[in-house]
């Protein structure tokens, strides 16, 4: 009996050879085609989950398979290594971010090392480190001074007890995660990215790129472009007017109230000294604790309280009140609606709650009563001399009335908002800025970059963020003047890290710049990259976001980062998502040490296709476990040889199918678990007819099982093809070829019919013409008994299908 495949020898055994060799590692350039393979890199957290051991397979398969099929592959790996739970940490631990980060990267990165992943660690990035966010700096420069990072005062959570800033993360439900004190809203100048500027570019370029159709209808949603009118509304009694942007100018007319969000700059101003005055105040108070989400979320309540004070409609000249509610965002769009509720759900809902007006300015072509709120297109009625008009083509006409009047144009609005990127915390990279009392905010100067992080801060949770209170570090002076000056103690949102890290793997030793252009102009765009759905809208967005902008600073040519996305589902265990609350989480240690890497991989990539949910089975994963088994034992084991030319022809055929089911499964469609069946239909072919052909086609037939194992188990696959006589690596070797010819039926089967139903079958040869399978049809014994004293009308000939004899 051949040795048994000792599972955990001959996987760290390889582990430990790779490590010397580095088989890995991708050239500079190459006269290859290039392939660019990238996995979302993991935040440090301390352990690898299920979850990542999915992704990063999925990656490793389609970077092995590319380097095999005569790719120069760059497939990197580093850490997102900025972020809140370092601090939260230190705050309750003591333990310096720094330090509990860079353990967590030990840690992880011997796990990855376990799986055997093909990364080439020497491009590994670290974005905690002074080597990299010091260009993180200099990106933020870079956007400083296009005018696309810029200050302006916005609200934050603030907790009252601690004093401090708190991230939405650290608010359950309405109450600070700490000392569990009401959190309330601060307005704070923060610094934003103006993503704005590219909102039409960035929906533009989803038509070029290869991205599953819902994360590609995720972003245009996020990004909300909306075709409509401004509107100006005058207060009564104030200078000041009240500006909304409506999509459907056509039922200005039906407007019968304003609102403004309880953040809007005007509602201070217009109730003061007002009777309303205090209620105003003390629901604005209330609904400012409230998230965005909840008050806007379809079933929370329509709730609000009058200003007291009218604004004027532009057309009518009607007065009109002015309402505070909880459904209007100050951040989104104006930050005032005009209340339309013939036409608009939410407005009719608010309007009969309150006793508002409805003025229906829109019917039905039909000339019909309409159920209100009716919101779909019409004929335009009580609406002055647009009154007749289609609801259409009175919105174009509205605005353009509007702007003849100076209370309006056509305006095209977004959904999406400037990127916040400031964050009132100390593990992230320090802002580059450098506040003056004479000069304002000043760059700091790139030959002073980095901007490092003060060690011998305290981390106490409550005042100031750390930075704020390390005087020695905060205090500077002016680059420009030479006065006293102020360091910037915000950070940065650590997605500024991860929109440009897929650039620094191109040239990571690169010392004087962000990354080498020529060596990136190479590499980029990503050709394949694989991650999660919940990074499909910021992450992913952001990323497209900063290469837009370095494409037209000169940097580099892609005006798109990410050529192609495989996006996988989650890890399901027990029926739900594996998770710490729901307690049915797995250690992929415990799971690699009980059956093997490459059992565990080759599991994940047959239950299921990449973009489903997965479920782990244990019997599952002793499926895949055996079946390794089996493919060993038939490499290892000596086997007798023949020569059965009819045994060769069946092995010579599937062997063809395999080599190209495998290779378009894996590079075209990604449909691993596809690939994995036709790799077990092959072993089982081997297994019956092997020993029918001579020792020469044994050797190649097996060379080809171990071939296409390779991507997805590696180590079996090194071990096997070592034992069968190579010295190189497999993961060197070329992805085997085949004959067209082998693909090609010698013999297909034909249902024969009379008028239609089956009368018999036939099998021909496959290079048969019409003549010849009419001519076997008609002579066929099947067909004698239904075509006697019948007369031939006509004879239908399908090819490889079916012939059908009509008779009268």
């Amino acid at each position: 009996m051949p040795e048994r495949y000792d599972v955990g020898a001959v996987e760290n055994y390889w582990r430990q050879r790779w490590d010397e060799t580095q088989p890995y590692r991708a050239p500079l350039t190459s006269q290859q085609p290039k392939f660019y393979c990238l996995e979302q890199f993991p935040y440090p957290s301390g352990h690898l989950h299920m979850g990542h051991v999915r992704v990063y397979t999925l990656g490793d398969v389609i970077a092995r398979y590319h380097r095999m099929a005569g790719y120069a592959v760059l497939h990197p790996m580093g850490w997102d290594a900025f972020g809140m739970p370092a601090e939260n940490a230190a705050i309750k631990s003591g333990i310096p971010p720094k330090v509990s980060t860079m353990g967590n990267i030990d840690y992880m990165k011997r796990q990855m090392q376990q799986m055997g992943l093909s990364f080439d660690w020497s491009r590994e990035v670290t974005t905690c480190l002074p080597d990299y966010y010091r260009f993180t700096q200099e990106l933020f420069l870079l956007f400083f001074e296009r005018g696309l990072a810029y200050q302006r005062a916005g609200a934050v959570n603030w907790c009252p007890s601690c004093e401090t800033v708190l991230a939405n993360e650290q608010v359950e439900d309405g109450l600070c995660w700490r000392c569990d004190s009401v959190v309330t809203k601060r307005d704070l100048t923060q610094w934003y990215f103006r993503i704005t500027a590219y909102a039409d570019r960035l929906l533009e370029g989803l038509k070029t790129i290869d991205w599953p159709e819902e994360i590609k209808a995720q972003q245009t949603h996020w990004i909300g472009r909306s075709e409509g009118a401004a509107v100006e509304f005058e207060l009564i009694g104030f200078p000041d007017r009240v500006r909304v942007f409506t999509t459907r100018p056509d039922t200005l007319y039906g407007a019968t109230y304003i609102v403004l969000a309880p953040e809007h700059p005007l509602v201070q101003k217009i109730i003061q000294g007002r009777p309303e005055e205090a209620t105003v105040r003390g629901f604005v108070e209330r609904e400012r604790l409230v998230s965005d989400m909840e008050r806007t979320a379809e079933n929370t309540e329509k709730r609000g309280v009058f200003t007291g004070v009218f604004a004027r409609h532009p057309l009518t000249g009607d007065p009109i009140p002015v309402w505070v509610a909880n459904y209007v965002l100050a951040d989104y769009g104006t930050g005032a609606v005009m209340g339309v509720p013939a036409h608009d759900q939410r407005d009719y809902l608010y309007a009969v709650k309150y006793q508002l007006p409805i003025r229906r300015v829109v019917q039905p072509a039909s000339h019909e009563e309409p159920e209100l709120p009716y919101v779909a297109p019409g004929v335009l009625v009580d609406s002055g001399r647009f009154s007749g008009m289609d609801s259409e083509a009175a919105k174009s006409a509205i605005a353009d009335h509007l702007k003849s009047m100076g209370f309006g144009e056509p305006r095209v609005s977004y959904r999406m908002r400037d990127w916040l990127i400031s964050r009132q915390r100390y593990w992230g990279a320090p802002i580059p800025i450098i506040h003056c009392p004479s000069c304002g905010p000043v760059p700091v100067p790139k030959d002073q970059l980095p901007v490092l992080l003060p060690d011998n801060v305290a981390f106490t949770g409550r005042g100031a963020s750390p930075l704020a209170q390390a005087e020695d570090w905060v205090n500077t002076v002016c680059p420009r003047c030479g006065a006293p000056a102020r360091r910037e103690t915000d950070t940065m949102d650590t997605f500024v890290d991860s929109s440009w890290y897929y650039l620094r793997y191109t040239s990571p030793e690169s010392v004087s710049e962000p990354f080498n252009s020529e060596l990136a102009n190479y590499w980029m765009p990503v050709d394949e990259y694989v991650g999660g759905k919940e990074h499909a809208v910021l992450h992913m967005l952001y990323s497209r976001f900063f290469t837009k902008v370095l494409h037209d600073a000169g940097w580099i040519d892609a005006d798109e980062p990410f050529k192609s996305l495989l996006v996988q589902g989650m890890v399901v265990y027990g029926g739900a998502k594996m998770s710490k609350s729901k307690g049915n989480t797995l250690s992929p240690e415990t799971i690699l040490a009980e059956w093997g890497t490459d059992a565990t991989r080759l599991f994940m990539l047959f239950a299921a296709p990449p973009e489903k949910d997965f479920e782990w089975s244990q019997q599952g994963v002793e499926g895949t476990y055996r079946f390794l088994q089996r493919v060993f034992r038939l490499v290892v084991r000596p086997h007798s040889s023949g020569s059965d030319a009819k045994a060769r022809e069946s092995l010579k055929r599937i062997q063809a199918r395999t080599i190209k089911k495998v290779g378009e499964d894996i590079g075209v469609r990604r449909a691993f678990n596809t690939a994995v069946s036709a790799l077990m239909e092959y072993t089982n072919a081997l297994y019956q007819d092997l020993e029918h052909v001579e020792a020469d086609e044994q050797q190649e037939l097996l060379g080809t099982l171990v071939l296409l194992l390779a991507p997805m188990a590696p180590h079996l696959a090194e071990e096997l093809w070592h034992r069968l006589g190579h010295q190189e690596s497999v993961h060197l070797a070329a992805w085997p070829t085949y004959d067209p010819a082998w693909l090609k039926e010698q013999e297909v089967e034909i249902v024969v019919q009379v008028n239609g139903k089956v009368r018999g079958r036939l099998t021909v040869d496959a290079d048969w013409d019409e003549n010849a399978i009419r001519e076997a049809a008609l002579a066929h014994e099947s067909l004698t008994p239904h075509l006697e004293g019948r007369t031939i009308k006509k004879v239908v000939v399908v090819p490889a299908r079916l012939v059908n004899v009509v008779v009268s």
